[in-house]
């Protein structure tokens, strides 16, 4: 039996295009003790896979390299196993890769097939792990604070808000259009979203934040990061969860000064979800709890196809998506 995946063509210079890829036939492998081989079902498309494929092997996590099938994380069924942990039926989630069929690895979870897919990719696997991580263990957020968020309105950045309102902050979100800012105001509840775009951005962010800001939970990188970091109360906290803005530079932007960070005893911190395994029992709980109490909405943007992740992982770096992307096989 053949099946169609994508390897990485070459390395992007930029922003990915679509010659980044090349279509491949591959053989079903012959599977060993051990191997179980998971039938695709959804595959999510995400900012990561611009720094995986970037030439650096000092990266938090081996790159990828043309002629290399793209990573990424996925969802599917096990249809063939010699591997009694991951027996024939079982649903399962982890690293995939772009192509219709993959050999399952450690990293890989079975999980109840009652969980809705979208539920799953959307807010209890990596965007919900990334947002509880990295707002309740990394920033430790207290009960009154002022939290920005960039990036406010993708996957990870619309749950860091709407988790930061349960937990009683005053929230404001940064995104990309008026249409963002409106569905983070009237259908998540932020306390305020403002447009990035506009010109009078600082001004716009000081009305917002009379009293400063206490907890800046970094997506994007762009010029929010350097007035959100103006607007920073001593003793503050910065969460460095990505930089989209600057994940297609052959060279990053400067960032703010490190005297601040001195005389404001800032705490700033980044993180990669990988290093945080131990936390995803206590994050899936957490996050069905907000679900559960009607805490959380989400949407999604659903491509249909394995072909479709070519133009379609694009689409994140011109900020046309809206809400969580995948592909449904």
């Amino acid at each position: 039996m053949k099946f169609k995946a994508y390897q990485l063509a070459k390395r992007p210079a930029g922003k990915f295009t679509s010659d980044c890829f090349k279509a491949v036939e591959l053989e079903k492998p012959e599977l060993k003790d051990g191997d179980f081989l998971v039938k695709q079902s959804h595959m999510s498309l995400d900012p990561a896979m611009r720094t995986w494929v970037q030439d650096n092997e000092d990266s938090y996590i081996e790159p990828v390299r043309p002629g290399d099938i793209m990573r990424s994380y996925g969802v599917g069924e096990v249809v063939e196993s010699k591997n009694p942990d991951y027996p024939v039926g079982s649903r399962v989630v982890g690293i995939t890769g772009w192509a219709e069929y993959t050999l399952g690895g450690e990293d890989m979870q079975v999980v109840d097939k009652s969980v809705d897919v979208t539920a799953l990719l959307s807010v209890l696997y990596v965007p919900g792990f990334t947002a509880y991580v990295g707002l309740m263990k990394i920033g430790r957020p207290e009960r009154g604070q002022t939290l920005v968020v960039s990036g406010a309105a993708g996957s990870v950045g619309s749950l860091v808000g709407q988790i930061g309102k349960a937990e009683g902050l005053r929230v404001i979100g940064v995104a990309g259009s008026d249409e963002k800012c409106r569905w983070l105001e009237d259908e998540l509840g932020f306390d305020k979203a403002l447009n990035y775009k506009d010109a009078n951005l600082a001004a716009q962010l000081e009305a917002a934040t009379p009293d400063g800001i206490d907890l800046y939970f970094e997506n994007t990188g762009g010029p929010i990061q350097h007035l959100a970091f103006d607007r920073m109360n001593r003793l503050g906290t910065i969460v460095v969860c990505g930089n989209i803005a600057e994940y297609s530079k052959d060279i990053p932007s400067p960032g703010p000064s490190w005297v601040d960070i001195n005389l404001k005893a800032l705490r700033v911190e980044g993180f990669v979800i990988t290093d945080h395994y131990d936390k995803v029992e206590e994050s899936m709980g957490a996050m069905m709890g907000y679900l559960e109490k009607g805490q959380l909405k989400f949407r999604s943007h659903v491509l249909k196809g394995l072909d479709s992740a070519v133009e379609g992982v694009q689409l994140l770096f011109s900020g046309q998506n809206q809400g969580k992307l995948f592909v449904e096989f």
